[in-house]
Protein backbone atom coordinates (compact mmCIF):
# COMPACT_ATOMS: atom_id res chain seq x y z
CA UNK A 1 0.00 0.00 0.00
CA UNK A 2 2.86 1.99 0.94
CA UNK A 3 4.33 1.32 -2.51
CA UNK A 4 1.27 2.08 -4.37
CA UNK A 5 0.62 6.11 -1.88
CA UNK A 6 4.25 6.91 -3.52
CA UNK A 7 3.55 5.80 -6.85
CA UNK A 8 0.01 7.98 -6.43
CA UNK A 9 2.31 10.41 -4.98
CA UNK A 10 4.79 10.68 -7.43
CA UNK A 11 2.63 10.23 -10.69
CA UNK A 12 0.51 13.55 -9.24
CA UNK A 13 3.55 15.47 -8.99
CA UNK A 14 4.82 14.28 -12.74
CA UNK A 15 1.48 15.58 -13.77
CA UNK A 16 1.52 18.95 -11.87
CA UNK A 17 5.28 19.39 -13.02
CA UNK A 18 4.16 18.38 -16.95
CA UNK A 19 0.94 21.50 -16.44
CA UNK A 20 2.95 24.03 -15.47
CA UNK A 21 5.46 23.49 -18.26
CA UNK A 22 2.75 23.13 -20.73
CA UNK A 23 1.17 26.72 -19.31
CA UNK A 24 4.62 28.20 -20.01
CA UNK A 25 5.72 25.92 -23.38
CA UNK A 26 3.66 28.13 -25.27
CA UNK A 27 4.35 31.57 -25.65
CA UNK A 28 2.15 34.39 -26.93
CA UNK A 29 2.84 37.31 -29.26
CA UNK A 30 0.19 39.77 -28.55
CA UNK A 31 -0.66 42.17 -31.21
CA UNK A 32 -2.66 44.94 -31.11
CA UNK A 33 -4.72 44.72 -34.18
CA UNK A 34 -6.68 42.54 -36.28
CA UNK A 35 -5.35 39.78 -38.85
CA UNK A 36 -4.58 40.61 -42.32
CA UNK A 37 -2.03 43.55 -41.64
CA UNK A 38 1.80 43.78 -42.68
CA UNK A 39 2.28 43.99 -38.69
CA UNK A 40 0.36 40.59 -38.46
CA UNK A 41 1.98 38.54 -40.83
CA UNK A 42 5.19 39.73 -40.17
CA UNK A 43 4.89 38.33 -36.28
CA UNK A 44 3.01 34.96 -37.56
CA UNK A 45 6.27 34.88 -39.69
CA UNK A 46 8.66 35.44 -36.41
CA UNK A 47 6.71 33.29 -34.73
CA UNK A 48 6.87 30.31 -36.84
CA UNK A 49 10.32 30.51 -36.99
CA UNK A 50 10.72 30.50 -32.80
CA UNK A 51 8.40 27.86 -32.66
CA UNK A 52 11.54 25.70 -34.55
CA UNK A 53 14.24 27.96 -33.12
CA UNK A 54 13.62 27.46 -29.25
CA UNK A 55 11.29 24.06 -29.54
CA UNK A 56 8.60 25.43 -28.07
CA UNK A 57 5.34 26.87 -29.63
CA UNK A 58 4.48 30.20 -30.28
CA UNK A 59 1.33 31.83 -31.32
CA UNK A 60 -0.09 35.34 -32.12
CA UNK A 61 -2.80 36.74 -30.69
CA UNK A 62 -5.04 39.09 -31.55
CA UNK A 63 -6.07 41.80 -29.07
CA UNK A 64 -7.25 44.71 -31.33
CA UNK A 65 -8.94 48.02 -30.24
CA UNK A 66 -8.63 51.43 -28.10
CA UNK A 67 -5.40 52.34 -30.25
CA UNK A 68 -3.66 48.91 -29.27
CA UNK A 69 -4.02 50.24 -25.66
CA UNK A 70 -5.66 46.71 -24.92
CA UNK A 71 -3.20 44.92 -25.70
CA UNK A 72 -0.59 46.92 -24.61
CA UNK A 73 -2.41 47.07 -21.32
CA UNK A 74 -2.74 43.13 -21.31
CA UNK A 75 0.90 42.36 -21.43
CA UNK A 76 1.97 45.16 -19.02
CA UNK A 77 -0.42 43.16 -16.52
CA UNK A 78 1.09 39.56 -17.55
CA UNK A 79 3.33 37.23 -15.45
CA UNK A 80 7.21 38.44 -16.21
CA UNK A 81 7.83 34.96 -17.18
CA UNK A 82 8.59 35.59 -20.95
CA UNK A 83 5.35 33.71 -22.23
CA UNK A 84 3.83 36.66 -23.32
CA UNK A 85 5.12 39.43 -25.64
CA UNK A 86 3.94 42.31 -27.21
CA UNK A 87 4.76 43.27 -30.84
CA UNK A 88 3.88 46.97 -31.58
CA UNK A 89 4.18 49.55 -34.08
CA UNK A 90 5.84 52.44 -32.19
CA UNK A 91 2.56 54.40 -31.72
CA UNK A 92 1.78 52.81 -28.36
CA UNK A 93 5.53 53.37 -27.02
CA UNK A 94 6.08 57.02 -28.30
CA UNK A 95 2.65 58.73 -29.52
CA UNK A 96 0.18 57.35 -26.84
CA UNK A 97 2.05 59.27 -24.26
CA UNK A 98 1.45 63.02 -25.44
CA UNK A 99 -1.55 62.11 -27.55
CA UNK A 100 -3.74 60.97 -24.76
CA UNK A 101 -4.56 62.63 -21.69
CA UNK A 102 -4.16 59.43 -19.65
CA UNK A 103 -2.71 56.27 -20.18
CA UNK A 104 -2.55 52.84 -17.90
CA UNK A 105 0.67 52.06 -19.25
CA UNK A 106 3.95 53.60 -18.76
CA UNK A 107 6.16 52.90 -21.50
CA UNK A 108 9.27 52.58 -20.69
CA UNK A 109 9.18 51.65 -16.85
CA UNK A 110 6.37 48.64 -17.85
CA UNK A 111 8.04 46.72 -20.92
CA UNK A 112 11.62 45.04 -21.28
CA UNK A 113 12.73 45.53 -24.84
CA UNK A 114 14.08 42.65 -27.04
CA UNK A 115 14.19 43.40 -30.23
CA UNK A 116 13.89 46.54 -32.79
CA UNK A 117 12.59 44.33 -35.77
CA UNK A 118 11.95 46.81 -38.67
CA UNK A 119 10.89 50.12 -39.65
CA UNK A 120 8.38 51.07 -42.52
CA UNK A 121 7.05 53.99 -44.16
CA UNK A 122 3.11 55.48 -44.29
CA UNK A 123 0.89 56.11 -47.50
CA UNK A 124 -1.80 58.40 -47.75
CA UNK A 125 -4.43 56.96 -50.56
CA UNK A 126 -7.70 57.71 -52.02
CA UNK A 127 -10.71 55.72 -53.05
CA UNK A 128 -10.82 55.87 -57.37
CA UNK A 129 -13.79 57.52 -57.11
CA UNK A 130 -11.88 60.62 -55.63
CA UNK A 131 -10.90 62.91 -58.45
CA UNK A 132 -7.27 63.15 -57.11
CA UNK A 133 -4.12 61.99 -58.43
CA UNK A 134 -1.90 64.29 -56.20
CA UNK A 135 -2.18 65.85 -52.76
CA UNK A 136 -3.16 69.61 -54.38
CA UNK A 137 -5.95 67.68 -56.23
CA UNK A 138 -7.20 65.87 -53.03
CA UNK A 139 -7.39 69.36 -50.79
CA UNK A 140 -9.11 70.90 -53.77
CA UNK A 141 -11.98 68.09 -53.88
CA UNK A 142 -12.33 68.49 -50.30
CA UNK A 143 -12.87 71.91 -50.35
CA UNK A 144 -15.19 71.34 -53.24
CA UNK A 145 -17.28 68.01 -51.76
CA UNK A 146 -16.89 67.95 -48.18
CA UNK A 147 -17.54 63.84 -47.87
CA UNK A 148 -14.70 63.60 -49.44
CA UNK A 149 -12.88 64.29 -46.28
CA UNK A 150 -14.10 61.22 -44.37
CA UNK A 151 -10.91 58.70 -44.06
CA UNK A 152 -9.33 56.30 -42.09
CA UNK A 153 -6.13 55.39 -40.56
CA UNK A 154 -3.99 52.93 -38.88
CA UNK A 155 -6.24 53.68 -35.89
CA UNK A 156 -6.87 56.33 -33.59
CA UNK A 157 -3.68 57.72 -31.78
CA UNK A 158 -1.58 56.29 -34.55
CA UNK A 159 0.81 58.10 -36.18
CA UNK A 160 -0.88 58.05 -39.27
CA UNK A 161 -3.32 59.90 -37.22
CA UNK A 162 -1.83 62.34 -36.32
CA UNK A 163 -0.39 63.08 -39.50
CA UNK A 164 -3.83 63.26 -40.95
CA UNK A 165 -5.09 66.00 -38.22
CA UNK A 166 -2.19 68.24 -39.21
CA UNK A 167 -1.97 67.67 -42.84
CA UNK A 168 -5.66 68.65 -42.35
CA UNK A 169 -5.08 71.65 -40.53
CA UNK A 170 -2.01 72.97 -42.36
CA UNK A 171 -4.18 72.60 -45.83
CA UNK A 172 -7.32 74.45 -44.23
CA UNK A 173 -9.45 71.09 -45.03
CA UNK A 174 -12.28 69.32 -42.96
CA UNK A 175 -11.54 65.95 -42.22
CA UNK A 176 -13.78 63.13 -40.28
CA UNK A 177 -11.89 60.23 -39.15
CA UNK A 178 -14.06 57.28 -39.60
CA UNK A 179 -13.23 54.84 -37.15
CA UNK A 180 -13.02 50.63 -38.16
CA UNK A 181 -11.88 47.41 -35.91
CA UNK A 182 -8.92 47.01 -38.26
CA UNK A 183 -7.25 48.00 -41.40
CA UNK A 184 -8.65 45.55 -43.77
CA UNK A 185 -12.58 46.78 -43.85
CA UNK A 186 -11.32 49.97 -43.52
CA UNK A 187 -9.29 49.65 -47.35
CA UNK A 188 -12.13 47.77 -48.23
CA UNK A 189 -14.64 50.73 -47.83
CA UNK A 190 -12.00 52.99 -49.25
CA UNK A 191 -11.85 50.65 -52.11
CA UNK A 192 -15.82 50.37 -52.53
CA UNK A 193 -16.16 54.05 -52.11
CA UNK A 194 -17.62 54.32 -48.62
CA UNK A 195 -15.03 56.69 -47.48
CA UNK A 196 -12.90 58.63 -49.55
CA UNK A 197 -9.33 58.46 -47.95
CA UNK A 198 -7.01 56.20 -45.44
CA UNK A 199 -3.84 56.52 -44.38
CA UNK A 200 -1.23 53.83 -43.22
CA UNK A 201 1.54 51.95 -43.52
CA UNK A 202 3.26 51.36 -47.08
CA UNK A 203 2.88 47.71 -46.60
CA UNK A 204 -0.66 47.42 -45.92
CA UNK A 205 -1.61 49.73 -49.00
CA UNK A 206 0.30 48.62 -51.51
CA UNK A 207 -2.01 45.21 -52.77
CA UNK A 208 -4.59 47.25 -53.55
CA UNK A 209 -2.89 50.16 -55.11
CA UNK A 210 -1.23 47.88 -57.16
CA UNK A 211 -4.70 46.13 -57.99
CA UNK A 212 -5.79 49.42 -59.30
CA UNK A 213 -8.52 49.33 -56.39
CA UNK A 214 -7.21 52.40 -54.70
CA UNK A 215 -4.42 55.54 -55.27
CA UNK A 216 -1.77 56.05 -53.40
CA UNK A 217 -0.93 60.30 -53.72
CA UNK A 218 1.57 60.49 -51.11
CA UNK A 219 4.23 58.84 -48.72
CA UNK A 220 5.88 59.98 -45.40
CA UNK A 221 9.69 59.80 -45.75
CA UNK A 222 12.20 61.83 -46.48
CA UNK A 223 12.78 60.91 -49.56
CA UNK A 224 10.55 58.93 -52.17
CA UNK A 225 9.81 54.88 -51.37
CA UNK A 226 11.53 52.28 -52.86
CA UNK A 227 7.65 50.47 -52.67
CA UNK A 228 6.10 53.46 -54.54
CA UNK A 229 9.12 55.02 -56.91
CA UNK A 230 6.71 57.10 -58.93
CA UNK A 231 4.76 58.90 -55.85
CA UNK A 232 5.72 62.29 -54.44
CA UNK A 233 6.24 62.34 -50.49
CA UNK A 234 4.39 64.91 -48.13
CA UNK A 235 7.38 67.01 -48.52
CA UNK A 236 7.47 67.12 -51.97
CA UNK A 237 3.92 68.07 -51.61
CA UNK A 238 4.14 71.35 -49.88
CA UNK A 239 4.19 69.57 -46.22
CA UNK A 240 7.82 69.82 -45.39
CA UNK A 241 6.99 69.08 -41.74
CA UNK A 242 4.94 66.06 -42.85
CA UNK A 243 7.99 63.79 -42.01
CA UNK A 244 8.83 60.58 -40.54
CA UNK A 245 8.99 56.74 -40.44
CA UNK A 246 7.52 54.11 -37.72
CA UNK A 247 8.93 51.10 -36.58
CA UNK A 248 8.18 47.72 -34.94
CA UNK A 249 9.40 46.36 -31.67
CA UNK A 250 9.31 43.42 -29.68
CA UNK A 251 8.56 43.61 -25.61
CA UNK A 252 7.97 41.61 -22.37
CA UNK A 253 6.78 42.89 -19.37
CA UNK A 254 9.10 44.95 -16.94
CA UNK A 255 10.85 42.61 -14.79
CA UNK A 256 11.05 39.29 -17.58
CA UNK A 257 14.29 37.81 -16.09
CA UNK A 258 17.38 39.79 -17.99
CA UNK A 259 18.72 36.03 -19.18
CA UNK A 260 14.83 35.54 -20.54
CA UNK A 261 15.16 38.51 -22.26
CA UNK A 262 18.51 37.96 -23.59
CA UNK A 263 17.78 34.15 -24.91
CA UNK A 264 14.84 35.82 -26.69
CA UNK A 265 16.53 38.79 -28.16
CA UNK A 266 19.28 36.30 -29.75
CA UNK A 267 16.66 34.22 -31.02
CA UNK A 268 14.36 36.86 -32.68
CA UNK A 269 17.85 38.15 -34.11
CA UNK A 270 18.81 35.16 -35.60
CA UNK A 271 15.30 34.59 -37.46
CA UNK A 272 15.32 38.15 -39.19
CA UNK A 273 18.66 37.48 -40.11
CA UNK A 274 16.87 34.39 -41.91
CA UNK A 275 17.17 35.62 -45.99
CA UNK A 276 13.99 34.08 -46.34
CA UNK A 277 12.82 36.23 -43.88
CA UNK A 278 14.43 39.67 -44.80
CA UNK A 279 13.09 38.83 -48.22
CA UNK A 280 9.08 38.10 -47.35
CA UNK A 281 9.33 41.38 -44.97
CA UNK A 282 11.12 43.57 -47.60
CA UNK A 283 8.52 42.54 -50.43
CA UNK A 284 6.10 43.53 -47.78
CA UNK A 285 7.95 46.93 -47.80
CA UNK A 286 9.24 46.79 -44.67
CA UNK A 287 12.97 47.69 -43.67
CA UNK A 288 14.70 44.61 -41.27
CA UNK A 289 16.77 46.27 -38.56
CA UNK A 290 16.81 43.59 -36.28
CA UNK A 291 18.67 45.30 -33.20
CA UNK A 292 19.10 44.16 -29.98
CA UNK A 293 17.52 45.78 -26.53
CA UNK A 294 19.88 48.66 -25.41
CA UNK A 295 18.90 50.31 -29.62
CA UNK A 296 15.35 49.76 -29.53
CA UNK A 297 15.40 51.90 -26.14
CA UNK A 298 17.49 54.22 -27.59
CA UNK A 299 15.50 54.72 -30.74
CA UNK A 300 12.00 54.87 -28.84
CA UNK A 301 13.43 57.78 -26.44
CA UNK A 302 15.02 59.38 -29.49
CA UNK A 303 11.73 59.37 -30.69
CA UNK A 304 10.04 60.54 -28.22
CA UNK A 305 11.99 63.26 -27.86
CA UNK A 306 11.15 64.03 -31.47
CA UNK A 307 7.61 63.82 -31.63
CA UNK A 308 6.55 65.29 -28.28
CA UNK A 309 7.70 68.38 -29.08
CA UNK A 310 5.49 68.13 -32.00
CA UNK A 311 2.66 66.63 -30.52
CA UNK A 312 2.37 69.50 -28.05
CA UNK A 313 2.80 72.45 -30.32
CA UNK A 314 0.11 71.51 -32.14
CA UNK A 315 -2.18 71.30 -29.37
CA UNK A 316 -3.44 67.75 -30.21
CA UNK A 317 -5.36 65.78 -27.40
CA UNK A 318 -7.37 62.86 -27.20
CA UNK A 319 -9.37 61.82 -24.66
CA UNK A 320 -10.05 58.32 -22.85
Amino acid sequence: MKLLRHCTIAFAVLAFAASVHAQVATTRIVVGFPPGTGLDAMTRMIADRLSITLKQTHIVENRPGDASRIATEHVKNATADGATLLMTPFAPMVINPFLYSRLRYDPVTDFAPIAHVASFGFAFATGIQVPASSVAEYIAAVKNERRFGQYSSAGAGSLPHFFSLVFAREAGVEMVHVNYKGTAPALNDLAGGHIAAFIGTESDLKPMHVAGKIRVIATSGSHRSRAYPDIPTFSESGFRDLIGRGWYGLYAPAKTPAGTVERLSTSVLQVLSLPEVRGKLEAMGMEVTGLPPAQLSAIQKADSEKWGPVIRASGIRLEE
